[in-house]
C-alpha cells in the first residue's frame, strides 16, 4: 500500500482532490469521473514517489499525516499526500517567486510560511510536481555538492530555469566557490 491510511480511507467513503481555482479541496463523490480521476491520482502518486525516492540520497518515510515523506539527509525536500496534495518547503524568496509565477500555491494550514502546495491531477500535473520537487531537491544539493557551481550549472539546463530562479538558486552556492582560486607561484 502506497500510504498508511489507505485501508482506512478505502473503508469510509472516497476521498477526492481537485483543484479548485488557486486552491486544493477535498470533495467526496462516487461518480464514474470521480472515480476515474482517483485512479488517475493514484498512479501519479505511485509514479512521483518512485521517481523522487531514485534520486541520489533520497530517502523515503511514511508522513505523519499519511503519505509519503522525502528526505535528502536529514532535510525534508517535500512530502506526497495520498491524494496527490504535494507540499515542498523553500526559503521565502523562492516560495514568493514561485506564487508571483503561478507555479505553486500558498500551504493551506501554513499560509505566511515558505511551504507551498500543488495538486497533481494528470500527468501534466506529475511532471510540475517533479519539476517542483527537484528545485527543492537541488537547493539542499547545493548546500553539500563538492562542486556546487557545476551542479547548478548542469541542473539549471536540466530543470530550464529561468534567470530568476538561477540567482535565487545561486545563494545556495558555498561562498568559497565564488572566489577565484589563488595560485601560489614558487620562486
Amino acid at each position: 500500500m502506497l500510504c498508511a491510511l489507505d485501508e482506512t480511507i478505502s473503508a469510509a467513503k472516497p476521498i477526492d482532490w481537485i483543484r479548485v481555482g488557486a486552491s486544493c479541496q477535498h470533495l467526496n463523490s462516487d461518480s464514474r469521473i470521480e472515480k476515474a480521476k482517483r485512479g488517475s491520482t493514484v498512479k501519479c502518486v505511485e509514479q512521483f514517489v518512485e521517481h523522487v525516492s531514485s534520486w541520489p540520497g533520497v530517502s523515503v518515510h511514511p508522513h505523519q499525516f499519511g503519505g509519503r515523506e522525502f528526505k535528502l539527509g536529514n532535510a525534508e525536500i517535500g512530502h506526497v499526500h495520498c491524494g496527490g496534495i504535494i507540499d515542498i518547503p523553500f526559503p521565502r524568496t523562492i516560495r514568493d517567486a514561485l506564487l508571483e509565477e503561478q507555479l505553486a500555491e500558498e500551504h493551506y494550514w501554513v499560509p505566511n510560511s515558505g511551504w507551498t502546495t500543488f495538486c497533481m491531477r494528470s500527468d501534466f500535473d506529475l511532471e510540475h510536481a517533479l519539476w517542483l520537487m527537484g528545485l527543492s531537491y537541488l537547493r539542499y544539493q547545493l548546500r553539500t555538492a563538492p562542486n556546487a557551481s557545476g551542479t547548478l550549472q548542469s541542473e539549471t539546463e536540466q530543470l530550464l530555469l529561468s534567470p530568476r530562479f538561477i540567482s535565487l538558486l545561486s545563494l545556495f552556492v558555498r561562498k568559497s566557490e565564488h572566489k577565484p582560486a589563488v595560485h601560489s607561484v614558487s620562486a
